[in-house]
């Protein structure tokens, strides 16, 4: 379903901007606690992430690609208007940054 956005009632396209940067602010962290994970033992639970990671020449390259491909995507979602989708995308990464650091501490926590 496509949302109708009222002109007038439309933000400026700095505060616009903004959900893109924490998009792209989330992938970082996605990044580094994967990179965590990786450093204590843990694998990638994403099978599409995996794959790259052992399709390029270095696990950390088709990890940062798989990262730059999402913020291209997210530019792609709001350049569109798509502006709701690029904001359930900031949930959904936030949840997994929330997850993933929660999961390391306890992991660190145990051992």
């Amino acid at each position: 379903m496509k949302v109708a956005y009222d002109k007038a009632a439309m933000p400026n396209s700095q505060s616009l901007a903004q959900p893109l940067w924490n998009f792209s602010f989330l992938q970082l962290l996605d990044f580094l606690t994967t990179v965590a994970f990786l450093v204590n033992g843990v694998g990638e639970a994403n099978p599409v992430v995996r794959a790259m990671m052992l399709w390029a020449p270095n696990p950390l390259v088709g990890l940062a690609l798989v990262k730059v491909a999402a913020v291209m995507l997210a530019l792609v979602c709001w350049r569109a208007g798509r502006f709701q989708v690029v904001d359930r995308m900031n949930l959904f990464f936030a949840l997994v940054v929330t997850w993933n650091l929660t999961a390391l501490i306890m992991a660190t926590a145990r051992g």
